[in-house]
């Protein structure tokens, strides 16, 4: 079967595996090849979700206009950085919590001269997950609200 595509077609990775033969219900990469977590899951399963794409979904369920929902989730990721640039806490009940941490300056070595190397002391921004978030990733469940 040959299909034809053009310079701005884009396939997802389920359509793609599809197109190709591949049985999608299973993990069809070759054996030990590539990033397994410590259980031996596949942690590239996954597709990636884009902020057009939940702007879309949000729209979509609410009725509002993309441009209307876009400029609302915008904002409100600009309310999250401006929050934690201040070196605010921000508690999410369920979902998690995002922190700023300062680093210490340590001494790194560079791997390919072996010279040693002083890292500064840098911010960091930590985010710990929340118990619903958790526990609906790691059961797999998904809640169609």
């Amino acid at each position: 079967m040959r299909v034809a595509l053009g310079r701005t077609a884009r396939l997802t990775p389920l359509a793609h595996a599809e197109m190709l033969g591949l049985d999608t219900a299973t993990d069809s990469s070759p054996a030990g090849a590539g990033d397994e977590g410590s259980e031996g899951h596949d942690v590239r399963s996954g597709i990636t979700v884009t902020k057009k794409d939940l702007v879309n979904r949000i729209a979509e369920r609410t009725g509002e206009t993309k441009v209307v929902t876009k400029t609302i989730l915008q904002m409100f990721l600009d309310e999250i950085i401006d929050e934690l640039a201040q070196g605010n806490r921000l508690e999410f009940r369920d979902f998690g919590v995002f922190e700023v941490r300062e680093r210490r300056p340590r001494r790194a070595q560079n791997p390919r001269t072996l010279e040693k190397v002083d890292v500064p002391a840098k911010k960091v921004v930590k985010f710990k997950v929340g118990r619903v978030m958790r526990e609906r990733v790691t059961d797999g469940a998904v809640d169609d609200d």
